[in-house]
């Protein structure tokens, strides 16, 4: 069942992309994410407007014309293959995305005051993070963190949840604008998962009210499902055993910092982790060499 919150794959299109959420549809002020597929020898172009974008490949390799500067991106097969190479483009700007062969690319997006330049962030300079241990272990790739890609608003990262195990464990928010604790960013969720034996994967994801009339969501997420988090105690994503889960991120608020609060109930987890192995199933992959 589709919700306010819990977007089925199919029902966030519109004929254009497969998926688009943007602060109109979600009802809030900053993030947005957009899926696009395109055929072999597929283009799109589209205004930036008031907002920054990551053109980052999900499947397949594209080139990026964002006004006078040209990326090529290498991509990758799939998101369960390898770290991708993207390409940031600033507000105020048109842009076109062509694919010779055809693939899936994700635009993530923010309501952003500056406008940054046009560039490139290679495969390379992706830092690929092990968080958590045990059945909480889980591998985040910071493309665009804050610290590591410079953005105006916009925050992004990949999660990779090997098939069995919990990520965004403990449960925790980030709604309110607490200086030097807790940041206030919205957040989108965007899942694949990796089959096994032809028959697809799921997982759910669980977000829980901070406050009066808050965020309620238990779902049963698929291939292409989004879940819309404008505030509340998000986690765990659940991978069920056999399918790894993979997951985008897009957060944006007023302040660009990742600082969250851990479910008062639940914070102890962290400190079983250092007496536990990480999963000997990740990383799944690294980033290439320079």
């Amino acid at each position: 069942m589709t919700t306010t919150h819990h977007l089925r794959a199919g029902s966030a299109g519109d004929g254009t992309y497969t998926v688009n959420v943007s602060p109109a549809s979600a009802g809030w002020g900053y993030s947005s994410l957009r899926v696009l597929e395109l055929p072999p020898a597929g283009r799109h172009s589209f205004a930036t407007g008031d907002s920054e974008w990551i053109v980052l490949p999900l499947a397949g390799s594209c080139t990026v014309t964002a006004g006078g500067d040209v990326f090529r991106l290498r991509g990758r097969a799939s998101v369960f293959d390898g770290v991708t190479d993207f390409a940031y483009a600033p507000r105020d700007a048109e842009v076109s995305i062509a694919s010779p062969d055809g693939g899936r690319f994700a635009l993530t997006g923010a309501r952003c005051e500056r406008r940054l330049p046009a560039r490139y962030g290679p495969a390379s300079s992706v830092p690929v993070e092990l968080r958590g241990t045990g059945t909480c272990s889980r591998q985040v790739n910071n493309f665009g963190a804050a610290g590591v890609f410079a953005c105006d608003r916009l925050i992004a990262v990949e999660v990779i949840t090997p098939g069995g195990n919990w990520s965004s464990f403990p449960p925790h928010k980030h709604d309110e604008h607490r200086p030097g604790q807790e940041s206030q960013l919205e957040e989108v969720y965007y899942y694949e998962f990796a089959a096994h034996a032809g028959t697809p994967g799921l997982g759910y994801q669980r977000v829980s009210p901070s406050g009066r009339g808050g965020t309620d969501v238990l779902a049963e997420v698929r291939d292409g499902d989004v879940v819309l988090i404008p505030d509340g105690w998000h986690g765990p994503s659940m991978a069920v055993p056999g399918h790894d889960m993979y997951y985008l991120n897009v957060m944006a608020g007023p302040d660009r910092a990742w600082l969250i609060h851990d479910h008062p109930d639940h914070a102890w987890i962290r400190g079983t982790w250092p007496e536990q192995p990480v999963d000997p199933r990740l990383p799944r992959y690294t980033a290439p060499a320079k």
